[in-house]
């Protein structure tokens, strides 16, 4: 694989402003999480960026977003629409969604997603692995340390069909999965550090928890280095001699 070819961020939203003031945004952490040695092209696609020739990247990371994937947006479908053709006409291409980037994949590829039965996943939860993803060149890193930061309100109910599920919790039956070789999608935000968990969880209080749960949740925020390897591993499949 041509090396020069940059990892595609598609960016399909942001984070509270008072986060990215402080943190940074979605594609920072993701750009620090594949490794500095990863050369990045960030497409905002919300924004109206055009969207690249999947010919011209040698990989691509889905952002998170605060919309959901339901609200059918012009830009998401213009975004489903480019997933489906690149993954089918482009079939060697690694693709990697997180969380609304994961839930987006799932609806492209003929899954089902909707709001959750059991509300809001939020914080640093423990994960099941399937056997599918114990042997999974990306989620086996997890194995001995499963746990992840999510957020989200959404979930794949019902995943692609021919989709390995790797991943499931108590909340979510789909917490990961892998179609073909090289398309995966997490629910989890293997970029968010603990810190930012923690300020995500003090952004939610009064909005969608009661600082009860908020100070219950930050009680269980760890790092969790494994889920965050997630994102350099991805990286080392496509530019493994710089990563």
């Amino acid at each position: 694989m041509n090396n020069s070819k940059p990892i595609a961020i598609i960016k399909t939203g942001s984070t509270y402003p008072h986060i990215s003031n402080h943190y940074g945004d979605f594609e920072q952490w993701i750009s620090h999480g594949l490794g500095t040695a990863a050369p990045v092209w960030v497409v905002d696609v919300p924004e109206g960026d055009a969207m690249p020739e999947a010919s011209d990247l040698a990989g691509v990371v889905i952002t998170g977003s605060h919309a959901m994937v339901t609200d059918q947006a012009d830009w998401m479908n213009t975004l489903i629409h480019w997933c489906y053709r690149t993954i089918h006409q482009h079939p060697a291409l690694p693709v990697l969604g997180l969380c609304f980037g994961h839930q987006l994949l799932a609806q492209a590829l003929g899954g089902e997603v909707a709001d959750n039965p059991m509300g809001i996943e939020v914080g640093t939860v423990p994960l099941r692995l399937t056997q599918a993803g114990h042997q999974d060149a990306l989620l086996s890193a997890i194995e001995n340390h499963p746990w992840a930061q999510v957020v989200h309100t959404q979930s794949v109910l019902t995943p692609p069909p021919g989709a390995a599920v790797l991943a499931s919790n108590v909340h979510d039956a789909c917490q990961a999965f892998r179609y073909g070789d090289c398309v995966w999608g997490v629910q989890f935000h293997p970029e968010f550090s603990a810190d930012v968990m923690r300020a995500y969880l003090q952004a939610l209080s009064g909005e969608s928890l009661t600082q009860q749960q908020v100070d219950t949740y930050l009680q269980e925020v760890r790092e969790c280095e494994d889920a965050s390897s997630i994102l350099s591993s991805f990286a080392r499949l496509i530019l493994p001699q710089v990563a």
